[in-house]
């Protein structure tokens, strides 16, 4: 079986090595890719260190940021073709050991399904995450994998997530669901949840003020996510996959006279994600 792992890395100097210590890199069948965008700080080195110079660690070292753009030029430009699985993960996670042989099996027994989610295993709200997974089937960015057919599928068509897209998993998602054709043809069985792979974030700690910091940015994400997953959920439900834009910004100034902050505390991030797509950050 041929594997290829895209392990997504922006300004990651401090966790990289964790992470890449989490994977099997001793595995001759498989392919790690290290996709360094857009970091000014030493995440590339550290991974060539963390590698140990096997052949089969491969890192790439991207100016431009963005993890959508990364996506895109991971799955079209650098992986193969001939792949029978691809996991992708972030380069802050820590991954449980057999997760990738997890993964994989779980989408060589179940053929129809196009993609398979990791668990999370830590954090305060981990059950209440890992039970979502179970009865929604969707995606965590943090470790999940799409099958060698289905990513065949995406290449073939050009499909392309937009490049300013805030994360992947909720679109790539959506793809997997309805099988890269609109919401009606959305079937919960083509994403599986599986149980035996799972993954591990920093926790965020008042002692540890970079990791404030960290989730004050992260949630500005969230509700930035948000408010471009309504502009996605209304194409896939009347286009679908071909009406998705180049850039979501290109929308911006047809939807943002509809977008309201939602109550506090979350509409403090709210209007912080509106500002910075009305282009006044």
């Amino acid at each position: 079986m041929r594997i290829a792992v895209g392990i997504f890395a922006h300004q990651e100097e401090r966790r990289i090595g964790l992470c890449l210590a989490s994977l099997p890199l001793d595995r001759a069948d498989i392919v790690f890719h290290v996709l360094v965008n857009g970091s000014t700080d030493a995440t590339a080195a550290r991974a060539r260190e963390a590698s140990g110079g096997r052949a089969n660690v491969i890192v790439h070292d991207m100016a431009a940021g963005g993890k959508a753009r990364t996506w895109n030029h991971f799955v079209h430009d650098l992986l193969r073709g001939d792949e029978d699985a691809v996991i992708f993960m972030d380069g802050d996670a820590e991954i449980v050991a057999g997760s990738i042989d997890a993964l994989t099996a779980a989408l060589a027994a179940r053929p129809e399904a196009n993609a398979a989610a990791g668990m999370p295993v830590n954090g305060r709200s981990v059950e209440a995450y890992r039970q979502s997974l179970r009865d929604e089937r969707g995606l965590f960015g943090d470790l999940y994998a799409l099958s060698g057919r289905f990513v065949a599928a995406v290449r073939a068509r050009g499909l392309r997530l937009p490049e300013d897209l805030v994360g992947d998993d909720g679109l790539v998602a959506a793809w997997a669901h309805t099988d890269l054709g609109r919401d009606a043809d959305w079937d919960r069985e083509r994403v599986l949840a599986c149980e035996d792979a799972g993954f591990r974030c920093e926790a965020v700690s008042l002692l540890r003020p970079s990791t404030l910091h960290m989730q004050y940015r992260r949630m500005i994400n969230y509700s930035l996510r948000y408010f471009q997953n309504r502009i996605i959920s209304d194409i896939m439900a009347g286009e679908g996959v071909s009406g998705l834009p180049v850039r979501m910004d290109a929308l911006y100034g047809e939807w943002l006279p509809r977008f309201r902050p939602r109550p506090l505390p979350t509409g403090w991030f709210d209007r912080r994600a509106l500002a910075r797509m009305r282009g006044k950050r």
